[in-house]
């Protein structure tokens, strides 16, 4: 039962709840839409903001440990610090440090430990792109959702008119239905555009991320090979 006090205040007859009411059944999903990729806006955000370490100064430092030979540092130094850039490091570094006590050759360490940066990368990136997929389909889904919904609109509207023709001025009694059906419209478009936008905001930073990637594991991958050239030259 509603409350006293709010059906005397045209709670229902004013602001946001008034639009859902008046635009129809298809006003619902799309709510349910927005609600569903505002959660993911705010869960992907909270994820992503990982990327946004300094990993240009932790790789300086990494290479400078490695360029004196000090692997192990440099190990403990990616352990140390947070972000999907010092994990993958990591795993190149462990992937090196266990190559090179096993005697591996230089041109099958490199593979290796190349190999092992890119299966590792390829969950990392995995795991960031995981729910992204529901944004495209809601900024895809809700705007046609809100253009049926109109098409709904209007098919009531027009059949009202046919049924008041004679009786009602035509405008007037198009004007109100037609009104109401671009409702779903327009909330399709509230609701479409920046889940559009958060999905192409939140792909520029993993692609961004992916070519910080190849750039460390290029980078390491010459410091190894440089490495391994002078421990060869001095034996």
């Amino acid at each position: 039962m509603i409350p006293v006090h709010l059906a005397d205040a045209g709670f229902f007859e004013s602001g946001a709840l008034k639009f859902l009411l008046e635009g129809g059944p298809f006003m619902w999903p799309l709510l349910a839409l927005l609600i569903m990729a505002i959660a993911v806006i705010i869960e992907r955000y909270r994820s992503l903001k990982l990327l946004e370490t300094d990993a240009g100064t932790l790789r300086e430092e990494v290479i400078e440990l490695l360029s004196e030979d000090k692997v192990e540092e440099s190990l403990k130094l990616c352990d140390s610090a947070r972000g999907p850039v010092p994990a993958i490091l990591s795993n190149g570094l462990r992937k090196y440090l266990v190559l090179r006590r096993l005697n591996y050759d230089q041109a099958q360490m490199e593979q290796q430990v190349v190999k092992s940066m890119e299966n590792y990368g390829v969950n990392i990136v995995a795991a960031l792109e995981r729910h992204l997929p529901i944004l495209a389909t809601i900024a895809s889904v809700a705007p046609m959702l809100g253009f049926l919904g109109t098409v709904q609109g209007m098919i009531v509207a027009f059949g009202d008119i046919e049924a008041n023709i004679g009786q009602q001025n035509i405008v007037q009694a198009a004007a109100s239905g037609i009104r109401v059906a671009l409702l779903t419209t327009a909330f399709g478009l509230i609701v479409g555009i920046p889940a559009y936008m958060a999905f192409n905001y939140f792909t520029g930073l993993i692609n961004d991320f992916v070519l910080q990637v190849e750039s460390s594991a290029a980078e390491l991958i010459e410091v190894v090979s440089l490495r391994l050239t002078l421990d060869k030259e001095n034996s």
